[in-house]
């Protein structure tokens, strides 16, 4: 059985909580492209599981990769990093 230290984390801010114990995150990367040579920033999305429903839009969320709980949910809230300002908050709705 694998622990939880060998398990895929990933850090990004949350884009949505609108559904029920889900939250979408983006998760920013940055790599050299090979042929090119230059920095290039990739998106993309992941859902993630929010027991709680204690996200909020703008928050720095740090996930860790589980079991699949739903058709496009692999990833749990391990914790908030960073919680967003009220301005914010009123900027993502």
């Amino acid at each position: 059985m694998k622990s939880a230290l060998n398990k895929k984390t990933l850090t990004g801010t949350v884009v949505s909580n609108k559904m029920d114990k889900t939250v979408v995150i983006k998760v920013v990367r940055q790599f050299s492209h090979p042929t090119l040579k230059k920095v290039v920033k990739t998106t993309k999305r992941y859902k993630a599981h929010d027991e709680n429903n204690e996200c909020q839009p703008g928050d720095l969320v740090s996930v860790c990769e589980t079991r699949p709980l739903s058709k496009e949910k692999r990833w749990r809230l391990i914790e908030i990093l960073k919680s967003a300002t009220g301005a914010e908050q009123g900027q993502a709705k």
